[in-house]
């Protein structure tokens, strides 16, 4: 049966779509002034390390956004709204990454890395406040249990703290903040019941 989300669920796909496409636009093709073309592939580095990293962050939004929605079956007004400023941050990711790929490795780097993952933070905001209203509004589908949507809430909560510590961490060590941003796209990617499921086993055993 189609749900009351299938029309939101659709565009949202569409937006990620033409977001994650975007981004190969960034690498561009040597010029054959440039010299060697090897050397001038291998002087990309920046534009292939931001592309990818941001191709996975996106795909990784996509996966949990497709993930969230398939415990979503109702929709209001706010929760179109909510789900607009999502993709508002989808659509901007392009152009921290050219900004990212241009500047790694000079002296920019730090404001480039700052307005990389600041737009990251405000992503992972928006995500929780989508997630969250659904459930505070009782938008879930009836089998989701209150603790199973208590759990995916602190997974989801975990992205912003952790976006910001990336953020913070640019004044410290550029390649660091972007080492941790990759090992969170890593985490995002585990199934949510995968990490309920560690949860559980990590419980201690009552001999009451």
């Amino acid at each position: 049966m189609q749900t009351e989300t299938a029309r939101v669920e659709a565009f949202s796909d569409g937006v990620f779509a033409i977001a994650i496409t975007l981004l190969i636009l960034e690498i561009k093709v040597p010029h054959p002034d440039h010299g060697s073309l090897a050397a001038a592939l291998l002087r990309q580095w920046p534009s292939y390390f931001a592309f990818f990293l941001s191709f996975a962050f996106t795909g990784i939004m996509w996966i949990n956004h497709h993930r969230m929605f398939t415990h979503i079956r109702k929709s209001n007004d706010v929760l179109l709204v909510l789900n607009l400023l999502l993709l508002l941050g989808v659509t901007i990711v392009p152009f921290p990454t050219e900004v990212l790929a241009e500047h790694l490795g000079g002296p920019g780097q730090k404001a480039a890395a700052v307005l990389y993952n600041g737009v990251y933070v405000a992503v992972g905001i928006f995500f929780n406040l989508l997630w969250r209203y659904a459930v505070s509004h009782h938008l879930l589908d009836r089998s989701v249990s209150a603790a199973a949507a208590a759990s995916i809430s602190r997974q989801y909560a975990f992205g912003p703290t952790v976006y910001l510590l990336c953020l913070a961490l640019v004044w410290v060590d550029v390649r660091v903040s972007l080492g941790l941003s990759c090992a969170l796209c890593l985490f995002f990617a585990i199934p949510p019941s995968v990490l309920q499921a560690r949860s559980s086993n990590a419980l201690p055993v009552s001999n009451s």
